[in-house]
């Protein structure tokens, strides 16, 4: 039987921090389980290659919702990232640390030490912004390279102008714990390629000798004694089983659908559910799998004139010049986000922050038809509930390890989001009507001017939204004496010794961000938890 001091299950974001955090001195070993393969094919470092990779299923879990009876009765698909890097590989690159009240919201639930001015320094630990920025509250040396948009269109410009004519003022710094404004997104691209958590964590940690990486494996339990965990039972690639042994702990960083099933299968959560399954009750956990959240992304469309879009850029005959541009590290359309620009708004004038988000990109897809684009010139808006309360659950159905879970986000179940939903999308309509983008603005494509009324767009939003791909939430940090938690605000799982719980997962609640940025800031937390470390400052 191999032993390392940890095993850390998953190589997404915060397995990677994990791996490097925790061998910066040599002292420990590290190895990292990952289900994906290798992260080397060029649609990971192209930006533009998030089309071809996010519904593959050669890089992803292909999971999918149980009908929601709050969308009629429709499934969603929700990918996730597997491979090496995990959703870092093939997420949308937008570096979005969310608001100040968010992580404050979490300390008041009963985490010390997880407010915004606690996690500050995290965030910054890991950051390299290389741009403009107030450094009391951005990172200048770090290993995530963050950069600005340095691919300019027409339409965005004209589109953020409409947002200040409408009093939405432009954004010095979204990433200042402040949301309220407009903009263009940050994001992880450096000389043109994507920056995965991979490639700025888990490769400098992969030349000491201390760390190991083990690709294509499928946990299948964790090894305990008693309600000790010691280990973590695998198929490798080629099906054998396998069993490697910690010292000191195995972490769990598989994420918000695959972290509580391990759980689950090891015997940790409902024993309602767990005996349903015929699985042996090891520690029971109610919450585990619970409190599933999601972001529901409603987007519009509408034709442009007068301008090149996305849509033309990104076909022939202007393809080969764009491939040109980036091979010579140019600003090209290969080296953008699949969203760039953003207006956080409020529903109401007299609140203190922003509580919806508007999404916006000069392109468009056709309808009905998955990222592919359309033969005229056009834009994209999004509405979303920033911090939705719907929620969920994730639920193994059966023992097999292979068996994908149920997964059910609930969207829009509670009616909170479906009003700031409404309101993000008469919001969005309200801009692209304005003078100042009436030079690129043709006519709305979908919904399309039929449909006006509350109860038509929100039959809209249930029929056409999609996830954000933030899914969070199931292993909820918070005291133990909340039935509804999983993990203490160290990430122990309550009950039991020597594991943690350290990604996504963990969020009481969802923060009113893309959630890499603060996955990566929970990990680097968590490594100092693991050391016992103080608490960092700025």
């Amino acid at each position: 039987m191999e032993t390392f001091d940890y095993v850390v299950v998953g190589a997404g974001a915060a397995g990677c921090v994990l791996a490097n955090r925790l061998t910066e001195d040599d002292a420990a070993t590290v190895c990292v389980l990952e289900a994906g393969g290798k992260d080397w094919h060029p649609y990971i470092s192209i930006p533009a290659g998030f089309v071809k990779n996010v519904y593959s299923g050669r890089f992803s879990w292909p999971f999918e919702t149980e009908p929601s009876a709050a969308l009629g009765g429709r499934a969603v698909a929700v990918p996730q990232g597997k491979v090496v890097g995990g959703s870092s590989s093939i997420n949308g690159m937008i570096y979005n640390r969310g608001q100040r009240a968010d992580f404050d919201t979490w300390a008041q639930m009963g985490n010390r030490g997880w407010g915004f001015d606690d996690l500050l320094p995290y965030f910054k630990r890991s950051e390299r912004r290389l741009g403009p920025g107030d450094d009391r509250v951005r990172g200048r040396n770090g290993e995530l390279p963050i950069t600005d948009l340095d691919w300019i269109n027409p339409v965005a410009e004209a589109f953020l102008a409409a947002a200040e004519g409408m009093g939405i003022p432009r954004s010095q710094d979204y990433n200042s714990g402040f949301q309220f404004g407009s903009g263009y997104y940050q994001r992880y691209i450096h000389s043109g390629k994507r920056v995965s958590a991979a490639a700025a964590f888990l490769r400098p940690a992969l030349r000491r000798r201390s760390t190991e990486l083990r690709t294509r494996v499928q946990v299948v339990d964790l090894v305990m004694d008693g309600r000790t965990v010691t280990g973590v039972r695998y198929h490798d690639g080629s099906g054998s089983e396998r069993t490697i042994q910690a010292r000191r702990e195995v972490i769990l960083s598989a994420g918000a659908v695959n972290s509580p099933k391990i759980l689950q299968l090891a015997g940790i959560g409902s024993p309602g559910m767990l005996n349903d399954l015929g699985i042996s009750i090891r520690a029971p956990l109610a919450g585990v799998g619970e409190n599933l959240r999601d972001h529901y992304s409603v987007r519009m469309t509408a034709r442009a004139r007068n301008v090149l879009t996305i849509n033309e850029y990104a076909r022939w005959p202007r393809l080969p010049v764009e491939i040109a541009k980036w091979l010579g590290k140019k600003p090209s359309v290969l080296s953008i986000c699949p969203t760039i620009a953003f207006v956080h708004g409020k529903s109401h004038p007299d609140l203190e922050d922003a509580d919806l988000r508007i999404l916006f990109t000069p392109g468009s897809y056709q309808d009905g038809k998955t990222y592919v684009l359309d033969d005229y010139p056009g834009m994209t808006v999004g509405a979303a509930q920033p911090r939705p309360e719907s929620s969920g659950y994730v639920r193994a159905v059966s023992r097999d390890p292979a068996d994908a879970p149920a997964v059910q986000p609930n969207y829009l179940a509670a009616e909170t989001d479906q009003r700031i939903t409404l309101a993000g999308l008469r919001l969005a309509r309200a801009i692209l009507n304005r003078p100042e983008l009436s030079e690129y603005y043709d006519s709305e494509t979908l919904p399309g001017p039929d449909v006006q009324t509350d109860d038509e767009l929100l039959d809209f939003a249930r029929r056409r939204g999609n996830t954000g791909y933030h899914l969070v939430g199931t292993c909820r940090m918070g005291p133990a004496t909340d039935d509804r938690t999983v993990v203490d605000d160290e990430l122990r799982v309550h009950g039991v010794e020597n594991l943690r719980v350290i990604d996504a997962s963990i969020m009481p609640m969802l923060p009113s961000a893309n959630t890499f940025a603060s996955t990566i800031a929970i990990a680097e937390k968590g490594a100092d938890l693991i050391r016992g470390v103080g608490a960092a400052t700025s």
